[in-house]
């Protein structure tokens, strides 16, 4: 007999609706930050980056032990609430504070308000985000049906981010300029409030279900806590978790590139308005609409890797191709609404692709969990998902270095606007970017095409630990 639809489940759209605090809290840190701490608040682009990846070390480190802690957490809540609940006192407080100063900022200061800020924002996105997104190995055993999940996890997240990055770029940051403070203040309150809203739904919803779900065999132990890094090693040894880990080190790099000059190169090499850049928004709506789809039906048709692996792919051969265009000449005039227009189909394209991806990979690390189950004897979902995140975030830290430091080697420091942006800016530009960005991309595919759990490993895994437990229960 068939099960339920998903959409009838109330817990399905609780799980997915989650990760709008972390779309919007990722959507502020990716593309806002790095530009927000240059030109608004006057922090030199390689301090800003600086700081900017020094919380994302700190967040990257302490994923790991908040990822093995919540998944040996035992409480009347379950074993990821405890942390969920807590990052609703410390996430939107901190999300407002970033975009809102809350002391005087000078040359002596401003620096270090924004990395602490930094840091606790990742601190709270880290208490809710990891154990919330490590609940699904024990939400959904069935293997396709969990690429539906992670697929509204992810409609939900790019919804959220892209949809306050539309906004923002229509009223707030986009009307007022990237350089005035007015836009980032109001962004900063919307956020925070959203951030709440999503954090305190989320966990409420899936509150109940939580709390029946099997408690962990043996609990966290501070005390103890070389045996529990141990632990942590044993379980990260998994040969098909690596594959899924250095991936995530060598595009790491790309993505912290690529989404913390989005904004230079938008505005300064292509020469678009805030009202154009929130066009392009409009459009990326449609993208996790089509991905929500697309993700469950390649992974069920081509399996997993190859629909992950030939997503990505087109994806890293679309991006490249406004920039040589507009460089050799065959591009519409800058700023113009026809550049745009063009631009924006690729950036659509290029967000369902990577959508997609990101929801087959996220889907082959639940499946991790039931390999290194039957080896460890453990559940160890939460560690698995925040090693992946550690992976992305701290190369993606050195990624953030270097937006920051081309910022500065092609001379974007202090220029505000796009008519001091010369042809030869725009050539250093892409000639230090691009080939770094495709080539980490490509490398990081041949990587993960050493995974090899299949559906048919997956179901043996599921059988087998079904049979184990049953035998353990009969003893």
């Amino acid at each position: 007999m068939s099960s339920p639809p998903l959409e009838k489940n109330p817990t399905f759209w609780f799980y997915g609706s989650a990760s709008i605090a972390y779309g919007i809290k990722n959507n502020a840190f990716s593309y806002l930050l790095l530009i927000y701490a240059n030109q608004v608040l006057g922090l030199p682009g390689y301090l800003a980056s600086l700081a900017l990846a020094l919380a994302m070390i700190w967040d990257a480190v302490s994923d790991l032990f908040l990822g093995h802690w919540s998944d040996k957490t035992s409480s009347v809540l379950g074993r990821r609430h405890p942390f969920m609940y807590a990052s609703f006192f410390v996430l939107p407080l901190t999300f407002y504070a970033l975009f809102n100063p809350v002391i005087e900022l000078n040359d002596n200061n401003t620096f270090f308000y924004v990395l602490a800020m930094a840091l606790l924002i990742r601190t709270g996105t880290t208490l809710f985000e990891v154990p919330s997104t490590a609940l699904l190995p024990d939400l959904e055993t069935d293997y396709d049906r969990r690429n539906k999940w992670l697929a509204l996890r992810h409609f939900f997240g790019w919804t959220g981010g892209n949809g306050i990055h539309m906004i923002n770029f229509m009223f707030w940051v986009g009307a007022y300029g990237v350089a005035s403070q007015a836009g980032y203040s109001i962004y900063g309150i919307a956020g925070a409030l959203v951030i709440a809203a999503a954090i305190l739904v989320s966990s409420l919803g899936t509150q109940k279900v939580a709390a029946a779900l099997p408690k962990p065999s043996e609990p966290f132990r501070v005390l103890a806590i070389k045996r529990e890094i141990k632990q942590i090693f044993q379980s990260v040894k998994n040969k098909n978790f690596a594959a899924l880990f250095f991936f995530g080190l060598t595009v790491g790099i790309a993505g912290g590139l690529g989404t913390a000059l989005y904004l230079y190169n938008t505005t300064y090499f292509f020469g678009f308005s805030g009202a154009q850049i929130s066009v392009t928004a409009i459009g990326v709506l449609i993208s996790p609409v089509i991905a929500y789809w697309a993700a469950p039906y390649l992974g069920r048709v081509f399996g997993k890797k190859r629909a992950a692996i030939f997503a990505i792919l087109v994806n890293v051969s679309l991006y490249p191709i406004p920039y040589v265009l507009l460089l050799t000449g065959f591009w519409p005039d800058l700023g113009s609404w026809t550049s745009l227009y063009i631009y924006s189909g690729f950036i659509i394209m290029e967000v369902i692709c990577g959508i997609i991806g990101g929801v087959l990979l996220d889907s082959m690390m639940a499946d991790v969990v039931e390999d290194s189950e039957l080896k460890t004897q453990r559940r160890s979902e939460g560690l698995f998902y925040a090693a992946r995140g550690f992976a992305a975030k701290a190369v993606s830290a050195g990624g953030i270095i270097g937006a920051g430091s081309i910022v500065s080697l092609v001379g974007l420091d202090g220029i505000t606007s796009v008519d001091d942006v010369t042809n030869e800016i725009r050539l250093d530009l892409a000639t230090l970017f691009l080939p770094v960005y495709c080539g980490l991309y490509l490398l990081g595919l041949v990587i993960v095409s050493k995974y090899r759990i299949t559906r048919a490993d997956h179901n043996e895994h599921v059988q087998r630990l079904s049979e184990r437990k049953a035998k353990l229960a009969d003893e």
